[in-house]
């Protein structure tokens, strides 16, 4: 079985796979203090790129910010408390790299919510959430760093979507709702601001070990040995694998690739079968 990526891994890739285009670009990714977006950071800090963070939790985005720089000395980067549902915020946050960068090169568009429960008992109050931080703030933030990126004639915006965009499952309505609305607004950006000189894909990972995962098998709505062997490749995936799929979707040698929903699920949207 092929050992999955760490963070030491991850960096290694960074480093000595021809990503030297990215260096000093300005890199913004929203959802950044934990997970997938945390991981990000490390591989974009890794080549060189100047790093707006954004997260909603002041605390932990602080904490990560200072593990990054212990883990990459010389990486520069800035921390914004917003969240991303909330229009004015975003506004904000982008007002203020442009004051530190001057310009916005990349969106790594991470930040969403889980949303896992029965939908005869889901709440109006959980799906108009789900809605407002999943699409709405992929949207709030697309929008903000194309203004931008239309401005230059260049820049590369990537969208969180899901494998739960792409197929569905039982008790995730809102979820797969709204992460199959961040495919297709993908997909309607790529096609409007492609001819502008700015790409716009989405990646869709499937179960990928993190806490929020961790989370839901603790509280019993996942069952961890279940996953694992309705996957394919018999593992979930990790936070780095999926940093180093937004790595080579920034760079370019994706030069080409727009409109793209790239799954990374491990084989388990082609297995029909449960």
């Amino acid at each position: 079985m092929t050992t999955p990526y760490t963070l030491d891994t991850l960096q290694g890739l960074a480093r000595g796979q021809g990503f030297a285009g990215l260096r000093d670009k300005v890199v913004v990714i929203t959802g950044a203090a934990s997970g997938i977006g945390l991981s990000m950071a490390h591989a974009f800090a890794a080549v060189g790129a100047r790093l707006a963070l954004i997260d909603l939790n002041g605390a932990a985005l602080e904490a990560a910010a200072q593990g990054l720089q212990q883990a990459v000395p010389d990486a520069r980067l800035a921390c914004h408390v917003a969240a991303v549902n909330d229009e004015t915020a975003v506004a904000q946050a982008f007002a203020a790299i442009d004051a530190q960068w001057g310009q916005v090169d990349v969106l790594l568009n991470n930040a969403g919510i889980s949303m896992n429960c029965p939908t005869l008992e889901l709440s109006g109050e959980a799906w108009r959430k789900a809605v407002d931080v999943n699409l709405n703030g992929v949207f709030y933030c697309a929008q903000a760093a194309a203004r931008r990126m239309v401005a230059r004639g260049q820049g590369v915006i990537l969208n969180m979507a899901s494998m739960y965009g792409v197929v569905a499952a039982p008790e995730r309505a809102a979820y797969c709702a709204t992460k199959a609305a961040v495919a297709m607004l993908t997909k309607s950006l790529a096609i409007e601001w492609g001819p502008e000189g700015v790409r716009v894909n989405a990646i869709a990972p499937g179960y990928i070990r993190t806490a929020l995962v961790d989370d839901l098998v603790a509280r019993g709505r996942m069952d961890l040995d279940a996953l694992v062997r309705r996957t394919p490749s018999g593992r979930l995936g990790t936070p780095e694998e999926i940093a180093a799929l937004g790595l080579f979707l920034a760079s370019d040698h994706a030069a080409f690739i727009n409109g793209h929903v790239a799954l990374a699920d491990g084989g388990w949207s082609a297995y029909s079968y449960i």
